[in-house]
């Protein structure tokens, strides 16, 4: 397993405890789900954004 194999599996786990945690959130509704519900769903997009060019970059560099 190298190295960009673990951030890509890390990505992963990061977007979908934050995608997990949103999701809750939204379901029990609160004061908790209004301060945070954009602050979860922006973060998710960026973790996601960061698993797939890390993806791509381990595209690319075994292509090369």
């Amino acid at each position: 397993m190298t190295i960009l194999t673990l951030f890509i599996m890390l990505g992963m786990l990061a977007t979908l405890v934050t995608l997990a945690t949103g999701i809750t959130s939204m379901g029990h509704g609160g004061a908790f789900d209004r301060k945070h519900e954009i602050q979860l769903m922006g973060t998710r997009v960026a973790m996601q954004a960061i698993t797939i060019l890390l993806v791509l970059l381990t595209v690319y560099l075994a292509a090369h």
